[in-house]
């Protein structure tokens, strides 16, 4: 009986310290979200792609994030539709600002910070972004946002985590 009652208690208590653990929203500013998840502790501004070419085959969103125990701040990151093909670049347009971002599969990232840094700043002055590729297959991969609202929410997350330490 006592094994019981404790596995009912784990049971009970394991979705609520699940909750707990769940990243807190900043706010919600047009197409942009900004959260915070204590449990790493980080703070990011996020959104998925408003038009993408072909069928999804994953869940696509860019994001923008704070990590202040590893004092990174402001990374850009953004997961593709599609994985693209290894030998196929990965082109991230912004306004009249291009840029070859780096990564693997479905996977893409600034190559460092001062990149990190030019792709924030020209995300808060345009109106969308794009990002390219190619699938292995030789398709197309374009997955469009609109930055309106973006500006805010990397904002947010900057402050979100500022006291985190």
């Amino acid at each position: 009986m006592r094994r019981r009652g404790f596995l009912f208690l784990i049971a009970v208590a394991a979705p609520a310290a699940a909750l707990a653990a769940s990243p807190v929203a900043l706010g919600i500013f047009d197409g942009w979200g900004a959260f915070r998840d204590p449990a790493t502790p980080r703070c990011y501004a996020l959104a998925a792609p408003a038009a993408t070419i072909g069928t999804p085959r994953v869940k696509a969103y860019a994001s923008v994030g704070y990590w202040p125990k590893s004092r990174i701040r402001g990374q850009f990151y953004v997961r593709l539709s599609k994985a693209r093909a290894p030998d196929r670049e990965l082109r991230l347009t912004i306004g009249s600002r291009r840029f070859i971002l780096t990564g693997n599969g479905a996977h893409g990232w600034a190559s460092d910070a001062r990149m990190d840094a030019a792709i924030v700043a020209a995300m808060r002055s345009a109106p969308s972004m794009s990002v390219e590729s190619g699938t292995p297959d030789g398709r197309a991969i374009a997955d469009t946002y609109r930055l309106r609202g973006a500006a805010t929410a990397i904002d947010a997350a900057a402050l979100g985590c500022a006291k985190l330490r």
